[in-house]
């Protein structure tokens, strides 16, 4: 098939509208957790599925999104989710309550599922081979434009106005994105006859929905409980029957047979390992800089912002890097980076200045810079013409899963030693005093530099297995 890649600049921008929507609405609500607590009279555990029920709904329907899309076209799906993400900005906005809250986050992340599996497979399919990388790059650079515009502007929002237009802000952005949606990205429809896995969708579907409803009830209840031992195994035996389907299955859900790509599957993995840390990291920053420092909410925006900016400075460079001398080397380095970023934060203490804050803060930025962009080209370089959306949406997949357990485990392990440190008066941790909470933060650190240190040896392993599988299976992809 003749790929035209003539409009590739138009889509590419259309598709970063929809990335900088997700993501201003994710980094905007993660600032005004601490809002949310006092503001809706509840608790740091309540207040977390606020974002959890979001990352819950996309990390369960992703994969299903990405197949329809490979089944009758992206553009269909892809303008209906900016529709759907609206309505559920809209309602978000109205609420009055945690409980209405957390139910309308739902509804917004199934819009937001139907852009964020599809947005890499869009860029891939709009760019030649040569040009993925930098394209991909450019892709990054709006992630970290909205995580920059999402604090800043939430902290604003919250210094001005109400939380409720936090959620308001989504819909200008939106309506932009649907028309630039509609003009230039092309509706192609694939080639013959295809069926939907429905048994593979509902197992794999069941299988996320008890492991990542485990991983969130394990961080009240311990991950001890019985409860959250019997989601554990659920979890793992629908696992193993969605093995066993995929396998019989002739248009199956998920390709199986795409693991023993290792560039792939190698891959996978790093960056799930990335996306633990990360999101853990961000979950608890604006708790200490706000709680422990003493910073305004527009301040808190504003030092959270040096991650993304960092970010989106260093990605496209990486990109292009990455297409001229391949993703191994380039990835290695970015977790090395990102390993020095969190044994630097555990210097981190009650009387921290913003600037020492925003030198310790850099390097985890410039890090993830460094290795995203060459990673998830070496994901969608290894995905097959016809795959490309089921590929997309297992990369989203693979974000939302790290990002939902590192929330959950990092959230946990920092709950537990806060309590530990401030002495059995204290249950809750966000009422212990600043002490206790940064010691807990500390070696909460050291937790995300032993994560990133089993990534660097995984990154290490492949460098030093020579030639990029990925590279082959591009070179086939566009011809």
């Amino acid at each position: 098939m003749t790929i035209d890649y003539s409009q590739k600049w138009y889509v590419l921008a259309s598709v970063s509208t929809g990335t900088l929507l997700a993501t201003i609405d994710g980094s905007i609500v993660n600032v005004a957790l601490p809002t949310l607590v006092r503001e809706l009279d509840t608790n740091f555990a309540t207040v977390q599925w606020v974002v959890l029920a979001y990352l819950l709904t996309l990390a369960t329907l992703l994969p299903s999104i990405g197949r329809l899309a490979d089944m009758i076209g992206k553009k269909k799906i892809y303008t209906s989710g900016f529709a759907i993400f609206l309505v559920g900005s809209a309602l978000c906005g109205l609420s009055t309550n945690i409980h209405m809250l957390i139910a309308f986050r739902v509804l917004q992340a199934v819009g937001a599922t139907m852009v964020l599996a599809l947005g890499l497979a869009i860029i891939t399919e709009a760019f030649p081979a040569a040009e993925r990388g930098r394209a991909l790059g450019i892709g990054g650079t709006m992630v970290s434009s909205g995580i920059v515009i999402g604090p800043t502007l939430g902290g604003l929002i919250l210094d001005l106005l109400s939380w409720h237009w936090i959620f308001f802000v989504n819909i200008p952005i939106g309506l932009v994105g649907i028309l630039m949606v509609i003009r230039y990205v092309p509706d192609v429809r694939p080639t013959g006859r295809q069926r939907f896995d429905f048994l593979g969708a509902v197992t794999l579907f069941f299988c996320l929905l008890a492991f990542l409803f485990g991983l969130t009830l394990g961080q009240n209840a311990g991950f001890g409980d019985p409860r959250v031992l019997g989601l554990f195994l659920l979890g793992a035996v629908l696992l193993a029957l969605f093995i066993i389907v995929e396998r019989r299955a002739e248009q199956p859900m998920i390709d199986l047979g795409l693991f023993s790509n290792r560039e792939f599957s190698v891959s996978l993995i790093t960056g799930f390992l990335t996306f633990v840390a990360i999101a853990g990291t961000t979950l608890l920053m604006p708790f200490y800089l706000e709680d422990v420092l003493q910073y305004n909410t527009r301040q808190v925006g504003l030092l959270m912002a040096v991650l993304p900016v960092a970010m989106g400075i260093i990605a496209p460079i990486s990109g292009t890097l990455s297409d001229r001398i391949g993703s191994r080397i380039i990835t290695a380095a970015g977790l090395a980076i990102m390993l020095v970023g969190f044994a630097v934060l555990t210097r981190l203490n009650v009387e921290t200045t913003a600037l020492i804050f925003a030198l310790l803060y850099l390097p985890l930025g410039i890090g993830m810079g460094v290795f995203q962009s060459p990673n998830n080209s070496a994901i969608m370089g290894a995905a097959p013409p016809g795959k490309l959306g089921v590929v997309s949406g297992m990369l989203a997949l693979n974000r939302t899963l790290g990002q939902t357990t590192g929330i959950a485990l990092i959230g946990a392990i920092w709950a537990a030693l806060t309590v530990y440190h401030a002495g059995p008066a204290v249950t809750t941790a966000t009422e212990a005093a600043p002490e206790a909470q940064v010691a807990a933060l500390q070696s909460t650190f050291f937790v995300s530099a032993a994560i990133m240190a089993v990534a660097l040896a995984l990154a290490v392993w492949r460098l030093l297995k020579g030639k990029e599988v990925g590279e082959t299976v591009t070179s086939k992809q566009v011809t």
